[in-house]
């Protein structure tokens, strides 16, 4: 079986801006690794995405988490096929601190193919915080189209 292309950081980040919603272009991910069924994404700790209490908000961290899986099975598949969520299943293990007034860093997304069927992917994703703690841990399905 031949060996699935691996899709460069700029492809990948390319696929990132024309894909996905533009409202999720506002969260400025960033590639910064990637290999076959796995993407690791920069997500700024911006004061937009900061709510009250002072930590980034979880809309925030599950779009990113979301993203990430996409650009996962793109990187899986050798580039993109139309799909769609079908179970994001997100725990919060610790608060990503942030500031409503500067920003503070960059949260980590890894997202990771842990099963590519015919018809359905699964997946998992682990979000660390600034300091490379992890904040959250996601399991997802997702159908290909």
């Amino acid at each position: 079986m031949p060996a699935t292309p691996l899709l460069d950081l700029p492809s990948l980040q390319t696929m990132l801006t024309e894909l996905v919603a533009p409202w999720v272009t506002q969260l400025n991910l960033r590639v910064l690794a990637a290999s076959p069924g796995e993407v690791t994404l920069a997500l700024p700790i911006v004061p937009l995405q900061v709510h009250v209490g002072g930590v980034l908000c979880g809309q925030a961290v599950m779009s990113a988490a979301d993203t990430a899986m996409i650009l996962a099975i793109a990187s899986q598949l050798g580039g993109f096929q139309p799909m769609t969520t079908v179970q994001l299943q997100t725990s919060f293990l610790r608060p990503i601190p942030g500031s409503r007034t500067e920003p503070a860093g960059d949260a980590q997304v890894l997202g990771r193919v842990l099963r590519l069927g015919k018809n359905l992917v699964f997946g998992e994703i682990e979000v660390f915080d600034a300091s490379g703690r992890l904040a959250a841990h996601a399991t997802t399905t997702y159908a290909l189209l």
